[in-house]
């Protein structure tokens, strides 16, 4: 099986060594985007629902440059900085999954996240090809 690198100059650089995704056997693995603004490079201030905007967004982008889209979603995984942002989180996520068949999903609490963000979102989305 051969694996390959996704990128998008619509959703921020990995500031580490990974890629924003890797395609293989048919999916694409998106790495966990935090609220990060690709134009600016900095986190964006706001609400859980800000936040997960703009995480979304980025991973739209990601999505996007290795031919999927929201609608090729299967799993999902979020972190969450703070469980009492799970009402806030799931209003923008349900956004985005309206008319959809929702991915399937786990969310974790986690004790902190990178920048000081309030969420991160890593999704896997079929390609629709082995």
């Amino acid at each position: 099986m051969s694996k390959q690198a996704i990128s998008s100059d619509q959703a921020p650089r990995a500031v580490g060594p990974y890629s924003q995704a890797i395609a293989a056997g048919g999916f694409v693995f998106t790495a966990g985007q935090v609220a990060i603004d690709p134009a600016t490079g900095k986190l964006v201030e706001g609400d859980v629902q800000v936040q997960a905007q703009q995480v979304l967004n980025n991973l739209a982008a990601v999505l996007a440059a290795a031919g999927a889209s929201f609608a090729d979603v299967v799993k999902t995984t979020v972190f969450l900085q703070d469980m009492q942002d799970f009402p806030a989180l799931n209003a923008a996520y349900a956004k985005v999954f309206n008319g959809l068949v929702p991915p399937a999903r786990s969310t974790v609490a986690v004790a902190a996240l990178p920048l000081g963000a309030r969420v991160e979102i890593e999704m896997v989305a079929w390609l629709g090809q082995p």
